[in-house]
């Protein structure tokens, strides 16, 4: 399984993602899961992916190869003229590559399927996010939803809509992610540590910080370990539940 999140705020994107792969308990194993790319004062862009391992680095593989070998019959996102001309490219590159292997191998419908996030931005437009679909299309990021996750989402959504403000900078919306990852690595056990970190900042046309963090991380440690205690002290103080008397009964639970 695999958690991944692009968040997107005033300031910029952010990207975050886990390591983790496995095929059953006993085979676990760590792969990178987010890749970038920049042309400095020119675009800088990030893809994170979901699903099938081979079919994710398939993907990966040939928009690599696209970029190195330009005015290829194939487009490159190096060549894309938008962020949204770049998603399409995206979503044609996972759609060619499930369909190159949708008569071999396993039989199962979904067995070669992934998802994608990608982002960035290119000189003359804006910061922009998209969801990439199996199929190869796509939806973007707005105000309404201003932020996608794929792989494992439910355990580590709600603290994002609790607490997500566009207004944010970099260092709130890292600790924010660090405690959605922190909620869905307690609750699965198919996402976990290493976590990858990418910042797009808006108009840098340029990638910025980029982080891993690895198990035994101080700071992390501290966000897993101060976030139980909040909530436990948060859970301590509200109010008692008291059940209301009925006609023939006086209750005082307190």
């Amino acid at each position: 399984m695999t958690y991944c999140v692009g968040l997107r705020m005033n300031r910029g994107i952010l990207f975050m993602s886990d390591t983790r792969t496995n095929a059953g308990v006993d085979n676990i194993s760590t792969f990178r899961k987010m890749m970038s790319w920049e042309k400095p004062g020119e675009r800088a862009i990030t893809v994170m992916t979901a699903g099938n391992l081979a079919t994710t680095q398939s993907v990966i593989s040939l928009l690599d190869e696209r970029m190195k070998a330009p005015g290829d019959r194939a487009p490159s996102i190096f060549e894309a003229p938008s962020m949204f001309q770049v998603a399409r490219l995206v979503g044609d590159t996972l759609r060619e590559v499930i369909q190159a292997n949708a008569n071999t191998g396993a039989t199962a419908d979904s067995a070669f399927n992934a998802t994608m996030i990608v982002g960035g931005q290119i000189a003359g437009g804006e910061p922009r996010l998209f969801l990439v679909y199996p199929e190869g299309n796509f939806v973007e990021a707005s105000d309404d939803t201003p932020f996608f996750q794929i792989g494992e989402t439910k355990y580590g959504r709600p603290i994002i809509l609790r607490a997500y403000d566009p207004a944010m900078s970099f260092e709130d919306a890292i600790k924010l992610l660090l405690v959605s990852f922190d909620s869905t690595i307690k609750a699965n056990l198919s996402v976990d540590l290493p976590i990858d970190l990418q910042v797009i900042e808006t108009d840098a046309l340029e990638l910025g910080y980029a982080a891993r963090i690895e198990r035994g991380d101080p700071y992390f440690e501290l966000i897993s370990n101060g976030w139980g205690e909040a909530l436990k002290t948060a859970f301590l103080s509200l109010p008692d539940y008291k059940r209301a008397p009925s006609d023939s009964e006086t209750v005082n639970l307190s």
